[in-house]
């Protein structure tokens, strides 16, 4: 099923509550290098989205957004990001109304990502922004949705794509970990009190990574990293009391162009899965085996898109994982999970 009619240069997708009816809502960022509106589409309860209204009045050339409640006042806000322009912040009045509150991070970065996570335990939401070939940002949040303090993280020239935010070596806090392209290596950054000169690298020094998560994938109580790479096999790093990540599986050997992947029980039976989106060649969900740490695959459908997000949302309240797709020039779809929730 699709999300409206319209075919646009769509980036990023998400999901959330936006007007607090208790069902997921889809946020798609469009653009990418040109000026485009981005959308907000709404769920009628029952797992459908017929409904649809413009996010702000401007025109945006984004690459990612990404909800969450940055003001503290219990609904979801949205984060912006735009390349070569300035990233948005638009505050919620709690019915899924939003009006633009501010900026965030450089004036004019290469933006490619958004993350959002506390990142200094101070208690509110602060963004993370990937900005390919400049310099990654920080931006902290005040506590009232304004980010005003910016700090960087990484090389200052690293290609990076992508950062997730989890306890790596489980002291508290959370350390960063990114997905970095164009032949750069990807590393590991440790919180020390919010300085991040520790690092840690992991894969081949040479992948060209697009997407990173973290999960305990071999429920051994570390955490693991899951890369997806263009043109490269798609691994497993998994972790250790060490802080190594040397242990690697290959789940997806097939070389496609991965622009992203997600990590989700997407069967229920207590292991993560892994979604695949992929650019030129069908999209995948990786389910793992329960006895083996293998992976088999289940193909979304034959359709080949340039899938440039994916993720793993329940849409229809049953509690099982469904998935979004944002697509470039293509419709973007969702998949209703009926494989596995009358089982």
């Amino acid at each position: 099923m699709a999300f409206g009619a319209d075919k646009q240069l769509t980036s990023s997708i998400c999901a959330g509550d936006v007007d607090g009816d208790g069902w997921n809502d889809v946020v798609l960022a469009n653009g990418r290098h040109w000026a485009d509106q981005n959308e907000i589409f709404l769920n009628n309860g029952e797992g459908f989205f017929n409904s649809s209204y413009d996010l702000g009045t401007f025109k945006s050339t984004s690459y990612a957004a990404e909800v969450g409640d940055l003001d503290g006042d219990g609904d979801l806000d949205i984060a912006e990001g735009n390349d070569e322009a300035p990233n948005r912040i638009y505050l919620n009045d709690g019915t899924g109304h939003f009006s633009e509150a501010g900026t965030f991070g450089g004036a004019a970065t290469p933006t490619r990502n958004l993350t959002l996570a506390d990142i200094d335990n101070d208690g509110d939401l602060d963004i993370l922004v990937t900005n390919r070939g400049s310099k990654n940002e920080i931006c902290l949040n005040d506590g009232t949705g304004q980010f005003m303090e910016t700090i960087p993280f990484g090389e200052k020239n690293d290609s990076t794509i992508d950062v997730e935010c989890a306890d790596i070596d489980q002291d508290g806090d959370l350390d960063l970990v990114l997905a970095n392209r164009d032949g750069m290596p990807n590393f590991i950054y440790l919180n020390d009190h919010m300085t991040f000169t520790s690092s840690i690298p992991f894969g081949t020094g040479t992948d060209e990574s697009r997407s990173v998560k973290v999960a305990d994938m071999d429920l051994d109580g570390f955490p693991d990293i899951v890369v997806g790479n263009i043109g490269e096999p798609n691994r497993i790093y998994y972790g250790s009391a060490a802080l190594t990540f040397d242990r690697m599986q290959t789940f997806d050997s097939s070389k496609s162009r991965t622009f992203a992947i997600d990590v989700a029980d997407f069967n229920k039976d207590g292991r993560p899965d892994i979604l695949v989106g992929n650019s030129g060649q069908p999209n995948y969900v990786f389910q793992a085996s329960t006895e083996d740490n293998t992976y088999s695959s289940v193909r979304l459908s034959k359709q080949k898109f340039d899938t440039y997000d994916i993720q793993f949302a329940d849409l229809n309240n049953d509690a099982f994982p469904d998935i979004i797709e944002a697509n470039s020039e293509a419709l973007n779809l969702y998949y209703i999970n009926l494989l596995f929730r009358n089982k």
